[in-house]
């Protein structure tokens, strides 16, 4: 079966950090292109930062530009989202994503294979 797990997430006070990880089951992650998502309380999903087979950026969100990071692990098959300075606009589900050719559109919601989706709460 090809799937994304995804591990950490919770409550992180502001000015925290936060690590999500997300593992491929079913295919390999090495140059698969990778979108971290988030959708907050009542908005639309959207992706905050995207990468190329090479991990490198092809898009970032200013809400989250020069704080946070996305990296892979190719023995272990997964990847990471590290983010640091949370404030509480940061609060909402996290989702990875991967896809072989990547989306038409940078970072928009064409890829293939989806995490379930992490609940990051930031708050006291």
């Amino acid at each position: 079966q090809l799937q994304l797990l995804e591990s950490g997430g919770g409550l992180v006070q502001p000015g925290g950090s936060l690590s999500l990880s997300c593992k491929a089951t079913g295919f390999f992650l090495e140059e698969y292109e990778i979108g971290w998502f988030r959708q907050a309380p009542g908005q639309e999903r959207e992706g905050i930062l995207c990468v190329d087979g090479r991990n490198e950026r092809k898009y970032v969100a200013e809400s989250v530009k020069g704080r946070s990071t996305v990296s892979r692990d190719i023995a272990e098959n997964m990847v990471y989202l590290n983010m640091r300075n949370l404030s509480r606009e940061d609060t909402g589900v996290y989702y990875c994503a991967a896809d072989d050719l990547g989306p038409t559109r940078v970072c928009s919601d064409e890829y293939s294979y989806w995490g379930q989706g992490s609940k990051v709460t930031v708050s006291e």
